[in-house]
């Protein structure tokens, strides 16, 4: 065998000049990267280093999965509107699914563009592929685009907790490219945020997932929004599973949400609603109607969702329940599972309270719960629920109503359904000091 030196990429890289074999990657121009994302097809561009204090709880994750992270670059590809406002969701989705190809063609264009200056980059997904490996133990997502747009200054949180851009208001759709190199000069948050607090987004959702008070259900959101996604596709198969028959499962599943499944699995999960995003008059070129001309914006744009007959998901006896019957009795209800109690660690379980904690059903209780858990995975954590508020807190804190001390895996069988209470009592793998109501009244304040 010839030597490896004698390899012709290996000789043609030994001959190349010493300068083009230390290209310096310690700062990078932001106007020439800023013109490469824009060529790319962006339609803004912002920048922040990743020691950024605004980037604090993304860090570590960011740094696992691209290591010589050193800047993030953020940008925003405008959405058309009116397809997104129509009460048909398939001219939506369609919308929603055609920008999602481009976010993710503009970022691919960027990193290659970085990469032939010599530049080390990497663009994770604008949504789906996701690290699926992490589902009920994790994020499932690698960048939080949200989090890396707000703080390179294209924009805050509306109440509706989508971002919105002061000229293009919420019809956006974000990408991230992780660089490792330094640049030149890096974007601030801005000094104001976009959302007008108009509450549209309150009137228009269909499961109340938007308090007017700023609160948010992302439990009512998740089970119905994304009805055709995760949570709500692992809940059809179950179904499917557990029918005893084809007239069964038809009694189970309509023919309409057969299809519907169907279609989000060949052609891309379908939003059920997204009305928030679709009523949002903020934005320097969103906001005009909604000034000049309010009521007819109102019948436009907000009365077709609201009026709009459709069957809404929810999670029996949660607040989205409720919410629905009262405000929209026209629309259709149905009770589903979501997936929420799939958890595979003690801290998925205590992370994901405030995600799935209903504040209606909570209503009358004030109690304090020490948790202790043992076996697998232990850990100590307080749950004081108190005037429809939920706080969750390390280690033992305060005076106990009651105490639980559970087998970590026991507990999380239980909470996915899979184990019984009164058998876990019985056995002593769940023991409790105080009264078994305050148990069942945590329990209520978090159905699945």
């Amino acid at each position: 065998m010839p030597e490896q030196s004698e390899h012709p990429s290996i000789k043609r890289f030994r001959e190349r000049p010493a300068a083009s074999l230390n290209q310096s990657t310690d700062t990078l121009d932001a106007q020439e990267v800023r013109e490469i994302v824009l060529k790319a097809g962006a339609d803004d561009v912002g920048f922040v280093e990743v020691d950024r204090g605004e980037l604090a709880t993304e860090r570590e994750d960011i740094l696992r999965f691209f290591p010589p992270t050193k800047s993030l670059i953020s940008f925003v590809l405008r959405m058309n509107r009116e397809p997104i406002r129509n009460p048909a969701r398939s001219v939506a989705n369609v919308e929603f699914h055609q920008s999602g190809e481009r976010v993710n063609e503009i970022a691919h264009r960027a990193v290659a563009q970085l990469e032939a200056k010599g530049i080390r980059a990497v663009n994770p997904a604008m949504g789906f592929p996701m690290e699926m490996v992490n589902v009920g133990a994790g994020k499932i997502w690698i960048v939080s685009h949200k989090t890396v747009a707000v703080a390179a200054g294209l924009g805050h949180m509306g109440i509706h907790r989508n971002v919105i851009h002061p000229k293009f208001g919420n019809f956006i759709l974000l990408g991230t490219v992780l660089v490792d190199a330094k640049i030149s000069a890096y974007q601030r948050p801005l000094d104001y945020n976009p959302c007008v607090e108009c509450k549209l987004c309150v009137a228009a959702c269909p499961v109340g997932a938007i308090g007017s008070d700023g609160a948010f259900n992302f439990s009512a959101c998740y089970t119905h929004n994304y009805r055709e996604f995760i949570g709500g596709f692992t809940n059809w198969v179950e179904q499917i599973a557990d029918s005893r028959n084809a007239a069964d499962y038809r009694r189970r599943v309509t023919d309409p949400e057969s299809a519907s499944m169907w279609q989000s699995l060949s052609f891309g999960a379908n939003y059920k609603s997204a009305y928030c995003m679709a009523v949002c008059p903020a934005g320097d070129e969103v906001i005009a109607p909604f000034l000049t001309e309010r009521s007819q914006y109102l019948q436009d744009v907000v009365r077709p969702l609201q009026n709009r007959e459709e069957t809404v998901y929810v999670v029996p006896k949660s607040d989205a329940e409720e919410y629905v019957v009262r405000r929209f009795p026209h629309k259709h209800v149905k009770r589903v599972g979501n997936s929420l109690n799939r958890l595979r660690t003690i801290t998925s379980f205590l992370s994901g309270l405030p995600l799935t904690f209903q504040r209606n059903q909570s209503k009358g209780l004030a109690a304090t719960y020490h948790f202790i858990f043992t076996g697998t995975e232990e850990r100590r954590a307080t749950v004081t629920i108190r005037d429809q508020e939920l706080e969750v807190s390390e280690g033992q804190c305060g005076k106990a109503d009651i105490v639980v001390t559970a087998d970590s895996q026991t507990w999380l069988g239980f909470l996915a359904k899979e184990r019984n209470l009164v058998w876990a009592v019985l056995r002593r793998r769940i023991r409790i000091k105080g009264s078994p109501k305050l148990l069942l009244a945590f329990g209520k304040c978090f159905p699945s």
